[in-house]
């Protein structure tokens, strides 16, 4: 009986040592967003997530760039932006306009570069890559 209890007590144990060891095995991955309201500001934040890339490793996970403000005047047939917006394309670096700032600035879809996706609110998508475990930053 006591071997019985023993052994019982032996597998439990092992059996929790086990899935403790699958759960840190399987790490989350580094998720990095920049808010920013200066498209200026776009290749030093591309320089940023080759270093991220670089420096994560396998535990590098995605990295969006979110732009808002009055900034978004300048990017219809900005030619280097456009240029910035392949590379990060090529990055994987996924780049968002913020629709509310297109609306106040009295930009249309169609100002916006192909590729460059619109999210209706800029400010409330950066709160919620917050909540999925993003870390952010506005700049």
């Amino acid at each position: 009986m006591k071997n019985t209890i023993m052994i019982c007590c032996s597998l439990f144990f092992f059996g929790m040592a086990t899935s403790s060891l699958k759960a840190q095995t399987q790490l989350e991955k580094n998720k990095y967003a920049v808010l920013s309201k200066n498209i200026q500001q776009l290749p030093a934040i591309l320089q940023t997530a080759t270093a991220l890339e670089n420096e994560d490793g396998e535990l590098f996970g995605e990295f969006q760039v979110i732009f808002c403000g009055k900034t978004l005047q300048n990017i219809p047939q900005n030619q280097e932006f456009i240029a910035l917006l392949k590379t990060a394309k090529k990055q994987g670096v996924k780049i968002f306009a913020c629709g509310i700032s297109l609306t106040k600035f009295n930009l249309s879809k169609k100002d916006v570069p192909p590729g460059l996706p619109i999210t209706e609110n800029g400010i409330l998508h950066a709160f919620q890559l917050q909540k999925q475990g993003f870390l952010t930053l506005s700049i």
